[in-house]
């Protein structure tokens, strides 16, 4: 979802970082294999994952939904010489590719691959979190905030994708549409919670940063 013109998305796009070789590489083979390609963080908000990172400097990363990998590579690039990146995704069948690309990287041991559902993963990880990403099933928004709230350092930083769901927040929502009810829910309680501080960026999809007082 692109909410600028696209000629000035694409002015954005060209005058920041570079995609490095090994994402573009990935980000090829992501459309070219796996559904739902657009899933992608893709090449400028990467570098705003990035960038994000790399100002924390975390020595932990929670990322919530892995897909092919692209995200974690991102937010890997700012952690610190001993830090991890917890990653977990439901899908199976993506684990190889991520690992294939995860080898390739100069962060092959600081990240860790977990399969399943991530609110009974979540609780198993025996670590506090700097900086955690969220990017996985939406209706599950608010349930992962409470999860992850008591596991994050002072200071921290939660990254949130999608939150604006392609202008559907601002729509009068279908009595089926879960997945937008979750996110009004999720937007007002970051919005309104007294243990963070949040402002959502007009980037891609909508990201919110959020910050742990």
């Amino acid at each position: 979802m692109h909410f600028l013109p696209e000629d000035i998305d694409d002015y954005i796009v060209s005058h920041s970082q570079s995609e490095p070789e090994l994402l573009a590489k990935l980000n090829r083979e992501t459309n070219q294999k796996v559904m739902q390609p657009r899933m992608l963080s893709g090449h400028y908000q990467g570098r705003v994952l990035s960038l994000l990172s790399k100002m924390k400097m975390p020595e932990t990363i929670l990322e919530i939904g892995t897909y092919t990998g692209y995200s974690a590579l991102c937010l890997a690039e700012g952690l610190t010489r001993n830090g991890v990146l917890h990653t977990i995704d439901i899908n199976e069948e993506l684990f190889d590719l991520q690992k294939k690309y995860f080898d390739e990287s100069d962060h092959a041991g600081k990240i860790r691959q977990y399969v399943g559902n991530a609110i009974e993963i979540i609780p198993s990880i025996e670590s506090n979190f700097d900086l955690v990403f969220i990017d996985a099933d939406k209706p599950n928004y608010p349930e992962y905030f409470e999860l992850i709230i008591g596991k994050m350092n002072p200071g921290g930083i939660i990254l949130s994708d999608n939150v604006l769901w392609s202008g559907k927040v601002i729509e009068k929502v279908k009595k089926d549409d879960e997945s937008t009810r979750a996110l009004l829910e999720y937007n007002k309680l970051l919005n309104e919670d007294p243990r963070v501080e949040t402002v959502i960026l007009p980037i891609r999809d909508g990201l919110t940063l959020t910050r742990v007082i």
